[in-house]
């Protein structure tokens, strides 16, 4: 082995040992690690023994337990059960605990909330809006017994025990001799929180020693609650929060799951509208999180987390837990975190979507507080949409008209584009036209680019909008005009029979506010184009496609909040209005007196024109070299 050979053995071995000095796990992931291995195990572990009470619960019942003696069946239960085995026997019972807001039911099998109902609230054809019940929904934590017997508190029935404060409910499953595992939950007058409180008694003994946490398995089926099945289906998303991080979720578009080791702070069951969240003060640990979709029927997505939460075996302190039942109102939401420290904020006001990054800023803070200021004045929300849009459009008028102003000029200085066309035809003098007409315009102090840049200061606030309407709970169920509910569509006219690529992607109706904005959008189209004609030839086939948007748009909003159909028609109908206003009170004559007064001002060259004007020679340049080899040849 050669001095070289030995030196880059050595650092090859350099290398390797530093990429894994820096790159090992810190001992807060080692630690979550284990924790992710140690639930996984308890999990395998749980599914194992499962098996064998699944075994014993079947020879229960072909023995006919109901016709042994009391004493024979206290027996069998307790030899297949344990300290459980007298919680295996009860009858179906529900206790109710509600406020003016939500209405709860618990089972005593299991000791969970089995339904709950939004009182102020109903579904689109005007029932009673309930989030899930019993069949629909599933809840129940695995105990292991220090015995080895695996149960779960779904298969036990609890009994109810009274409390001194009229909202709470506690729910107690009797293990014996003065144990006890409590279930307390507690609602507040007009508050859609409840807190849930997880607390054992005596376990020590009862519980597998190295119980320190709880398995938890929560399924829910999400129903529909709007008019629209396909438009309501893109909302529904099982969505969930990092410790002191951020909020994300699974696919809504199609069937997903994810495995998460990292502690959770939540747990969301999100509808268009409304959610079922749950939240752990110390946070769920080892989390699968599973979404699937249903195409048909009356429910839209079935959610299901398996996860695991932090339990004291020795029962001295309490594992606490809430359940939010309620809409998906921003500033409801919101106001969870008033008062409470940034890295403890729970941020459930990101389960309304209102878009990422800059569209989200400025609907929290421009759109919502002024849709929510002009709420408490006006009742009418189609009024409130019209002077909303109003508003919006004042304060993008200098921006609507600075660009006007660019094309009003570029739209002067048509009659010498078109000499300078008819100086330099064809495509071989393409160069020559190009570089005469920017020419033209820097002389004159016109840019065909100074347009643009006041339409894409003006998008922020349009697509904000776009995420805004379908969103705003505020709508739902508000009437205007022949529109019984903005937040949904409008339609005129409607059929059953399935038409193939229609159907799916248009529906089986026509939205009025939707047809009216194509409509209006379409003449926008035709009298922009006219006005904004500058005298250069065009792309192929670019004025067909200009007029084919609209018509996109009819299909991609057709099955859109018709809040938000009237939003756009609106606005295209002020947009028009303006632009009417402008053409006429512009004295074009004047505009183009003033270019060609600037034509024989000395001509300031910016940088940026400096530079373009060199790649334009450098371009011309290699086009001369070209056609000369081409003489050549």
């Amino acid at each position: 082995m050669d001095k070289n050979t030995l030196i880059g053995f050595l650092l090859i071995g350099v290398v390797l040992f530093a990429f894994s000095w820096f790159n090992q796990p810190t001992p807060e992931q080692l630690e979550a690690q284990r924790r992710y291995q140690d639930s996984i195990a308890k999990i395998e572990y749980a599914q194992q023994l499962e098996l064998q009470k699944q075994e014993n619960k079947s020879a229960l019942v072909e023995d006919s337990l109901e016709s042994l003696p009391d004493s024979v069946r206290a027996l069998r239960l307790q030899q297949s059960f344990g300290v459980f085995g007298d919680a295996m026997v009860g009858s179906e019972g529900y206790t109710t605990l509600q406020n003016d807001v939500v209405e709860l039911r618990i089972s005593n099998k299991g000791g969970r909330i089995c339904y709950a109902r939004l009182k102020e609230y109903d579904t689109y054809n005007d029932e009673p809006l309930v989030l899930f019940d019993e069949k629909e929904s599933d809840f129940n934590f695995t105990l292991v017994t220090a015995t080895n017997r695996v149960v779960n508190t779904g298969d036990l029935y609890f009994t109810p025990v009274k409390s001194e404060d009229p909202n709470t409910v506690i729910m107690r499953l009797n293990a014996g001799d003065g144990s006890h595992l409590d279930f307390t939950y507690t609602l507040k007058p007009d508050d859609y929180m409840v807190r849930y409180q997880i607390l054992g008694t005596g376990l020590n003994g009862v519980l597998a020693p190295s119980t320190n946490a709880l398995d938890l398995l929560w399924e829910q089926d999400i129903r529909q609650q709007e008019k629209g099945r396909k438009f309501e289906d893109r909302y529904v998303t099982l969505s969930y929060k990092f410790m002191a991080d951020d909020v994300e979720h699974l696919s809504e578009s199609s069937s997903d799951s994810k495995q998460i080791s990292n502690r959770l702070r939540w747990i969301g069951y999100k509808d268009m509208f409304f959610s079922t969240v749950l939240i752990s003060g110390d946070g769920f640990e080892a989390t699968t999180l599973d979404s699937k979709a249903i195409p048909e029927g009356d429910v839209l997505k079935r959610f299901k987390t398996t996860t695991s939460i932090p339990f004291d075996l020795q029962g001295k302190e309490p594992t606490n837990l809430s359940f939010y039942f309620g809409p998906n109102k921003f500033a409801l939401l919101k106001s969870f975190d008033k008062g409470v420290v940034a890295d403890q904020q729970l941020d459930l006001e990101k389960l309304v979507p209102l878009g990422w990054g800059i569209f989200r800023w400025v609907n929290q803070y421009f759109v919502i507080p002024l849709f929510d200021f002009l709420g408490k004045f006006i009742h009418n929300y189609g009024v409130l949409i019209l002077l909303l849009t109003l508003i919006v459009k004042i304060i993008l008028f200098p921006l609507t008209y600075k660009s006007y102003m660019s094309s009003a000029k570029m739209r002067v200085l048509r009659p010498q584009v078109e000499e300078i066309n008819a100086k330099y035809p064809g495509q071989d003098k393409a160069m020559e036209r190009q570089k005469a007409t920017m020419e033209l315009y820097s002389r004159a102090g016109a840019s065909p680019m100074s347009g643009c840049l006041p339409m894409l200061l003006q998008m922020p606030i349009l697509i904000a909008l776009f995420m805004f309407f379908p969103s705003a709970i505020e709508l739902r169920h508000q009437s205007f005009l022949w529109a019984h509910d903005l937040s949904t569509y409008d339609a005129i006219f409607t059929w059953d029979k399935y038409i193939p690529i229609i159907t799916p992607y248009f529906g089986n109706h026509i939205s009025l506010f939707c047809l009216l904005m194509t409509i209006t959008n379409i003449f926008y189209t035709k009298y922009n184009m006219e006005m904004t004609n500058t005298g250069q030839q065009q792309m192929p086939g670019m004025k067909a496609m200009m007029y084919m948007m609209p018509l996109m748009f009819l299909v991609f909003f057709n099955q859109y909040a018709s809040g938000l159909t009237y939003y756009y028609f609106v606005s295209t109908l002020i947009t028009i209005v303006q632009t009417l206003i402008f053409r006429y009170t512009i004295d074009e004559d004047k505009l183009l007196a003033k270019l060609e007064a600037n034509k024989r001002k000395p001509m300031k060259k910016s940088g940026f024109l400096k530079r373009l004007e060199e790649a334009q020679r450098a371009q011309q340049e290699t086009l001369r070299k070209q056609q000369e080899a081409k003489k050549k040849r």
